[in-house]
């Protein structure tokens, strides 16, 4: 793609930031968390009727439990770019009644503005600046919108495994990292521990009862022991329960475990060391459950070359364009974890997700927007 329409294209998305802000704004307000399919659907409704405008082949996927999800193609056929973006967010309805959008400097505030209603007003403008400048790619491009992303995308991961190994590369509108699109990734992993023991009396019979609660401590620690900073793995105890009265010696005590680690091999050697946890009391039983994860998105040769492109493309008009890693999941995770070249954190830049300060800020609508589209045009 010539450096003057690269150019041509942010100066056309600058011109119509307004519009942008004003998309933004709206999508906030048709509230969507994932709990909730009647909203999800309404957003769904007015996402339909934009990826129509910009002519592309839409088809609703039904789901039962969730949203429905949208999926848009243009110039169909193999290979090219699907683009992932997700409807759903973690905030319930009638949240924005009492947090209503606001516009502060370059900062635009409310729920669900960078996670990621931001990442779709990016990709939809993207869209419509090739378009509208005669510029769109003959490549396959396919734009997949599911609706359970926060709870992990448990209902529509066929629909986008299935896409991913269609297309050659995959582009995500997660918000980035600081700033900078997100190259590497933790993968995630669940876990429910149960330790059982044998209830008494704790004062007339206490030395014949087996205390789950104390099984379970010891646990703890060994699984907090499983932590290392060095290679970026993670083991956090998040939630513990048990027994039932203080005089009672408790026979049951459970907790739920989330790892994080940067590498397959990693996540595997912590999954095998919680799974074969073994109980401290000789007569007391332990419960391990896997509630499965997602696997790390690691930064392989592919995505580092997919990055530099885009990090040139965003140089050409004068963007300055960083890669950095998290600890989160996303959908980005599963489609690299598939060996297809993927780059996240292409939404809006911002602060806050899933707290009551997000915001975005709105030069990087029109920034962020630029380099994808510059992106769709290339030959990857």
């Amino acid at each position: 793609m010539p450096k003057a329409d690269n150019r041509h294209v942010l100066e056309y998305l600058r011109q119509h930031q307004q519009r942008m802000v004003a998309d933004l704004q709206r999508f906030i307000e048709l509230e969507s968390p994932t709990s909730h399919k009647a909203a999800v659907d309404a957003f769904g409704v007015a996402l339909a009727e934009e990826l129509r405008g910009l002519g592309g082949e839409l088809e609703v996927i039904p789901k039962a439990e969730v949203g429905d999800v949208l999926r848009a193609r243009w110039n169909p056929g193999a290979g090219g770019v699907v683009i992932l973006s997700h409807m759903d967010t973690v905030w319930d309805v009638g949240t924005v009644a009492g947090r209503p959008t606001r516009i502060d400097g370059d900062r635009i505030y409310g729920v669900g503005s960078m996670d990621m209603k931001g990442g779709i007003v990016i990709a939809l403008w993207a869209l419509r600046a090739l378009r509208e400048l005669a510029l769109f790619p003959a490549q396959p491009i396919t734009y997949l919108l599911n609706s359970d992303e926060e709870t992990g995308s448990r209902h529509s991961s066929a629909e986008i495994e299935a896409e991913a190994l269609a297309h050659d590369v995959v582009f995500v509108t997660e918000p980035p990292q600081d700033g900078k699109y997100k190259t590497q990734r933790k993968g995630t992993g669940h876990y429910i521990v149960t330790a059982k023991g044998r209830a008494a009396h704790s004062g007339a019979d206490h030395a014949r009862g087996i205390n789950a609660i104390k099984e379970l401590a010891h646990q703890v620690l060994a699984i907090e022991a499983m932590t290392d900073y060095s290679i970026g793995t993670t083991a956090n105890v998040g939630v513990i329960n048990g027994g039932t009265r203080a005089n009672v010696v408790p026979a049951q005590a459970q907790m739920e475990i989330n790892t994080r680690a940067t590498t397959r091999a990693n996540q595997q050697f912590i999954h095998e060391q919680i799974m074969s946890l073994q109980p401290r009391h000789p007569e007391a039983e332990l419960i391990i459950e896997h509630g499965g994860g997602v696997p790390p998105m690691e930064r392989t040769p592919q995505i580092a070359a997919l990055f530099k492109r885009a990090q040139a493309l965003a140089a050409e008009m004068g963007i300055a364009l960083d890669e950095g890693s998290t600890g989160g999941g996303s959908d980005g995770n599963k489609t690299a974890a598939l060996g297809v070249p993927t780059l996240d954190g292409m939404g809006i830049v911002g602060d806050g997700g899933h707290a009551i300060n997000e915001y975005g800020e709105i030069s990087s609508l029109s920034e962020r927007a630029a380099i994808m589209a510059a992106m769709l045009r290339e030959d990857l």
